[in-house]
């Protein structure tokens, strides 16, 4: 098993509320303006990105890091909301890392094909997308910057997470096998992401890797 660079991470709350998750979506709306400005820049960056990766073959650092907490800010909103509700805690409103429950990582390359960035993004992506698409209903990470604004995608995702969230109702127990299969499932749309984002020259794995830490691989390091 190949070593991915994007490294997603979900820690499940051992006590969340019965109830918070239904309201949530309200709570986030803060965060769901702020992200629709930051993926606007997101995608105008990506697009200057390429250009210096068709030019040089390396993705400037700065518009890197930039892009990565976009995609750190993305995911804490929707491990709060509707892609995972794992957690009650609020998330920051920081592109910088943080000791939030919900984490992402993606390892910066060195070097990145110039003739890749013209076909990976639309044409190498395609069957990706078509999963993506099915997991999540067309809608990136329920973040609401799609135009939806929906607290929970309408894919596979949000109807396991919607039964998560009906049993944690009823029994003040978030079930943990639909939550490890949801986080490995939040983890396959982050790998698509940034490889159409132009990220990183590795194809995403067409392998679920559910669990609340991303796998190790073989002969690799545990991870802390």
């Amino acid at each position: 098993m190949t070593r991915s660079p994007v490294h997603l991470e979900g820690h499940l709350d051992p006590q969340l509320s019965r109830w918070m998750w239904l309201v949530k979506w309200l709570l986030a709306l803060p965060h769901y303006v702020v992200l629709a400005f930051l993926w606007i820049a997101f995608t105008v960056l990506t697009a200057v990105a390429g250009v210096a990766i068709l030019v040089t073959g390396r993705y400037p650092r700065s518009l890197f890091t930039f892009n990565v907490g976009v995609l750190r800010w993305t995911w804490r909103v929707a491990f709060y909301t509707g892609s995972a509700a794992g957690t009650d805690r609020y998330p920051p409103f920081t592109l910088l890392p943080t000791d939030y429950p919900a984490r992402l990582e993606v390892d910066y390359p060195e070097h990145l094909s110039r003739g890749l960035v013209l076909v990976k993004w639309w044409l190498l992506a395609l069957p990706q997308y078509v999963v993506v698409g099915i997991l999540t209903g067309g809608v990136l990470w329920a973040d609401g910057t799609d135009g939806g604004g929906g607290p929970q995608t309408a894919g596979l995702i949000g109807v396991l997470v919607l039964v998560g969230v009906v049993v944690l109702l009823f029994t003040g127990t978030y079930p943990r096998g639909i939550f490890d299969l949801v986080v490995g499932l939040d983890r396959w749309c982050a790998r698509v992401v940034a490889y159409a984002a132009l990220m990183t020259d590795q194809y995403p794995p067409f392998r679920l890797d559910p669990g609340e830490l991303e796998p190790v691989p073989d002969g690799g390091p545990v991870p802390a």
